[in-house]
């Protein structure tokens, strides 16, 4: 990691040393931060003076008080709690009055630098950097604005600086992690190698024995000639319909994978997310499948990746899973759309992609024979 002088950064060196904290607005997803994250990683070892700071807007934020347990356990939040560079975490955004709560809070630390990392309404996250630091340095996304367009055009004048918007259709050989190293490098100069962008996930020790304990309670890793030889985990969950497999192909899956002479004696591990277990163990408990068990992560994300790396293989359609799987070294399949390449998983040497045929289909087009035909 170094200083590259090839384009002058956004943000001024001199201003950089200056600050004593920045914050960091983003929408975050799993999947966005275990390619971020090392971005962040970098920023801190660069300059270790600044606090970081991270706003993790919630765009599912609703005025339901019955949806607020659910939006307050994102899983994302025990892992940046784990994460030593983040002085301080906005994670309390889910709800109208939590999130005025928090802007509040935001503007009262008067930040030097703020940088807006969100890609979707781009132009509405300026106003909030702005709103959130008045008289500070605003670096924002900005994307392209029609001349018609003022309402977009004043927005977007709150902004110092800005990160035009990727197109990944105009870069196709490049991956996420590519598109982050190079926003950093925009902003603060720095250079990310191509080595350092691969995700990074340690898992503590108590997590490791609580998944050692979860497999030994599911009757893995035994002597006994009558114990799974190897196990998959599968996951069917996206938050989007249009990346998501039907359970019942899972439960296909599992039956044809039990009838291939390599994987027959295999254990295997369903991913559900929380608010579908109901459903899921009513499905599976009128199914005889034998060393096949139901998991969620209901009580921290660490469970997930503990887990993750016990197993010898993991089939997962296109969301976080399947990046966590490269980040814990275990094999994946990974089933996805064509509108997101840059998506793919970076360890591609472990990894096997399976995608639709057509550009708007959706992942449940992908049979069961498409997966059983890559099976290693």
């Amino acid at each position: 990691m170094a200083s590259d002088g090839a384009v002058a950064p956004l943000i001024d060196a001199d201003l950089l040393r200056g600050a004593d904290k920045i914050l960091f607005i983003a929408h975050l997803a799993l999947g966005d931060f275990t390619y971020l994250e090392s971005c962040f990683r970098a920023l801190a070892q660069a300059h270790p003076h600044l606090q970081i700071h991270l706003w993790v807007d919630e765009r599912r934020r609703t005025g339901r008080a019955a949806d607020w347990p659910h939006l307050k356990k994102y899983a994302l939040y025990d892992w940046l709690a784990e994460c030593p560079y983040f002085a301080k975490v906005y994670d309390r955004t889910y709800s109208p009055a939590s999130f005025r709560a928090s802007l509040q809070e935001a503007q009262e630390q008067d930040y030097p630098l703020v940088v807006s990392l969100a890609v979707l309404d781009r132009h509405k996250y300026a106003i909030l950097a702005r709103k959130i630091s008045p008289h500070g340095f605003v670096v924002g996304q900005k994307k392209r604005v029609r001349r018609y367009d003022l309402p977009k055009m004043l927005c977007y004048r709150k902004l110092d600086a800005f990160i035009p918007a990727y197109v990944a259709s105009a870069h196709p050989e490049q991956h996420i992690s590519d598109i982050y190293a190079g926003w950093f490098a925009r902003l603060f100069g720095l250079r990310i190698d191509a080595a350092a962008r691969f995700p990074v996930l340690p898992i503590a020790e108590r997590w490791q024995r609580y998944a050692r304990d979860q497999f030994a309670a599911w009757g893995f890793g035994r002597a006994p000639a009558a114990a799974p030889r190897r196990v998959v985990f599968l996951n069917a969950f996206s938050k989007s319909i249009e990346r998501s497999w039907p359970l019942e192909r899972v439960i296909e899956l599992v039956r044809a994978m039990r009838g291939h002479p390599a994987w027959h004696d295999t254990g295997f591990v369903v991913n559900v997310v929380p608010e579908a277990l109901p459903h899921a163990r009513k499905l599976f408990e009128s199914q005889d499948l034998p060393h096949t068990h139901l998991f969620s992560a209901e009580d921290n994300f660490f469970q997930l990746p503990a887990i993750l790396a016990l197993c010898d293989l993991v089939v997962s359609v296109e969301t976080a899973v399947m990046h966590l799987a490269n980040a814990v070294h275990v094999p994946v399949i990974a089933l996805m759309r064509q509108k997101t390449p840059e998506w793919a998983p970076i360890d591609k040497a472990n990894s096997t992609v399976i995608t639709v045929a057509g550009r708007d289909d959706w992942v449940e087009k992908i049979g069961v024979d498409e997966v059983l035909a890559v099976l290693p």
